[in-house]
């Protein structure tokens, strides 16, 4: 906490790329919404790059580890009016900065009422937010999991509080191994989100322990380091900035492979819309699916822009959401 609170006051005091990777080309509609938000808060947000899925009017999102609120304010002006953010983190600095500015950003955005809110405390204990289950559409979080000494406890609050075809969408920090001792009590490191980064094999059988659909790699970029001294420290050790996406998918929700054919219809991505590292949905093209797929489309809140249909002589030999 005192890292961020008070050693970190702007994103140039970083000593790594990790929190400065963008996830994906920014529309001009995020451009847009990012000149909205203010100065301060942008100025003390350490996230890594942008966190912010598709078709998101009138959702209910949570941002695990909100820092300054900005993607919380990026997506309030997303979801709309009717729609709801929610932000939590435990340095209060950060979240005062948040507080401080919502009267600003709801005058700014000409909302009548306020449609975000912060909370501090910890991304492992949501219930001690009063944050009920079954709450929200999505749940996101911008290079913040690996700060959590139990990620499995982060993952499992956050299926939770999901809705049923809800989705986690988050980007992160991740290994080529697991860490030394070394590398994980180094406070640098940790503070740059490295020493916390999870050993990637472990995203996976943490997602499916807790419940979620296997992970769906979005995208990923290699993290450079550019200091010595924590090179020397890290050895022959890669980190990956990567934005995965889980489901909170009803077991009962398709039960075998389909063909899909995407209607066209989410706005700023009306020709196509790149679901993932391996699907790429194009306006009226059939496309096969394996089971995984089907039954993330057919129950999440993509549903009603996808015509589903059982099939595909293909979709038994995808690989799906794999990594």
């Amino acid at each position: 906490q005192d890292y961020y609170g008070k050693e970190l006051q702007k994103t140039e005091d970083l000593k790594t790329n990790v929190c400065v990777t963008s996830a994906r080309p920014l529309s001009k509609v995020v451009r847009d919404a990012l000149e909205r938000i203010h100065e301060e808060v942008v100025a003390r947000y350490y996230g890594c790059g942008l966190v912010v899925p598709e078709y998101l009017s009138s959702c209910r999102i949570l941002d695990l580890g909100c820092g300054s609120g900005r993607d919380c304010y990026l997506l309030s002006q997303l979801v709309g009016e009717q729609g709801h953010v929610t932000g939590i983190d435990m340095t209060e600095g950060q979240i005062e900065v948040a507080k401080k500015h919502v009267a600003y950003h709801m005058d700014k955005f000409g909302y009548r009422k306020p449609n975000v809110e912060f909370f501090h405390g910890y991304m492992e204990k949501l219930g001690d937010a009063g944050l009920a289950d079954e709450s929200y559409d999505i749940v996101i979080s911008n290079c913040v999991i690996n700060l959590a000494p139990d990620k499995r406890a982060v993952l499992q609050e956050a299926f939770r509080v999901l809705k049923p075809g809800g989705e986690m969408y988050f980007s992160d920090v991740y290994t080529s191994q697991r860490l030394s001792e070394t590398i994980r009590k180094h406070r640098v490191l940790w503070g740059e989100c490295l020493a916390g980064a999870l050993y990637w094999r472990d995203l996976y059988s943490i997602a499916e322990e807790v419940g979620f659909s296997p992970p769906c790699l979005v995208t990923t970029s290699p993290i450079t380091i550019g200091n010595k001294e924590l090179e020397s420290i890290i050895g022959d050790c890669r980190f990956v900035s990567a934005t995965f996406r889980l489901f909170k998918v009803l077991s009962s929700s398709w039960a075998g492979p389909g063909q899909v054919i995407y209607n066209g219809g989410i706005v700023g991505h009306e020709r196509e819309l790149v679901f993932d590292a391996n699907f790429t949905f194009k306006e009226g093209e059939v496309v096969d699916v394996d089971a995984e797929m089907a039954a993330i489309l057919q129950s999440s809140r993509f549903a009603d822009e996808f015509l589903i249909r059982p099939g595909g002589a293909n979709a038994a030999a995808l690989q799906g959401c794999s990594c």
